[in-house]
């Protein structure tokens, strides 16, 4: 995916100083963003954690930010880390008795059969084939930029794509949905 003209020209604006450009930025991206918290961490409070620090980096890096990748990609790494770091934080300090009951507004897709197959079928595959399949395919981005965004060669994440693809097309729930 290209770097997009108008993701450019708001960085370039924010780089001015124009509070407003900024804030474009961040509605542009923050559904991304919180839908991505939310896959890592589980639930909407830590996902909402999440998406408030991911632009509050961004910010940081204002001015003087040079926007050389797509948006999605550069936050990518960030959300992630932020992500993994708040659900260690929430597992360090609480205990299963601990945890609250998921709130009403958690973001928690009503499954029907072939997506709880589907959500089945991921949970076994390894946790770096899972994150590329869901990069690739949910998130959409190209062979690259998932590259780019792990810090990894290309050829591992296609390595780990094409694994995830085999393990989903050999387990007998999935079967029905490849092509022989």
């Amino acid at each position: 995916m290209p770097i997009d003209p108008q993701d450019l020209a708001l960085v370039a604006a924010a780089n001015q100083g124009d509070a407003d450009a900024f804030e474009k930025l961040y509605f542009r991206h923050r559904d991304w963003v919180l839908k991505l918290a939310w896959r890592f961490t589980g639930n909407t409070v830590d996902a909402q954690d999440v998406l408030q620090e991911t632009f509050t980096y961004l910010l940081r890096k204002f001015p003087g930010f040079e926007l050389t990748a797509a948006m999605t990609t550069f936050l990518y790494p960030v959300v992630k880390h932020l992500s993994l770091a708040a659900k260690e934080k929430g597992r360090r300090f609480s205990t299963q008795e601990d945890l609250p009951e998921p709130a009403a507004d958690d973001f928690v897709p009503t499954p029907d059969a072939a997506r709880a197959e589907l959500a089945e079928a991921l949970g076994h595959l390894a946790e770096d084939q899972r994150e590329v399949l869901l990069m690739r395919f949910v998130d959409g981005l190209t062979l690259d930029e998932i590259a780019q965004a792990l810090a990894l060669p290309t050829g591992t994440i296609k390595s780990r794509l094409y694994r995830a693809l085999q393990s989903l097309k050999d387990d007998p729930r999935m079967k029905k949905y490849f092509m022989s």
